[in-house]
C-alpha cells in the first residue's frame, strides 16, 4: 500500500469546481480505493505565504489535504492525470501499512 498526499489550497479550482472535489470525483471514477480530504488551520508552502485565519477569524485559501490509500501501481498510473489536473501542487507518496 502507498499513501499519496496531495497538498493544495482551499481556493484551487478545476473548471469551477474546487479542486479536491474534481480530484475525488475523478479518483473515484478511476477506481482508487480511498481518498480522504481535510481543511487545515494554517499552512504555508514553498511561496512562504502563511494560509490561515484572514479578516474577523475567516479564511479562503485555508490548506486542504487529500490523502489516497491505494496500490503503488495504480497510484503511479493516476499521478500524470493528478499532475495535468494541478501542476503546481505538491504531491508526496509514503509507504503505507493497511492494518
Amino acid at each position: 500500500m502507498k499513501l499519496l498526499l496531495i497538498f493544495l489550497d482551499e481556493t484551487d479550482l478545476w473548471h469551477d469546481v474546487p479542486m479536491y472535489e474534481a480530484m475525488v470525483r475523478r479518483l473515484v471514477r478511476l477506481g482508487i480505493g480511498g481518498a480522504t480530504v481535510t481543511k487545515g488551520i494554517m499552512g504555508y508552502g514553498s511561496h512562504h505565504k502563511v494560509h490561515g485565519r484572514g479578516l474577523l477569524g475567516m479564511s479562503d485559501d485555508r490548506p486542504i489535504t487529500l490523502m489516497v490509500v491505494e496500490t503503488e501501481a495504480k497510484l503511479r498510473g493516476v499521478l500524470p492525470e493528478l499532475r495535468t489536473m494541478a501542476p503546481e501542487a505538491v504531491m508526496v507518496l509514503v509507504a503505507a501499512e493497511a492494518v
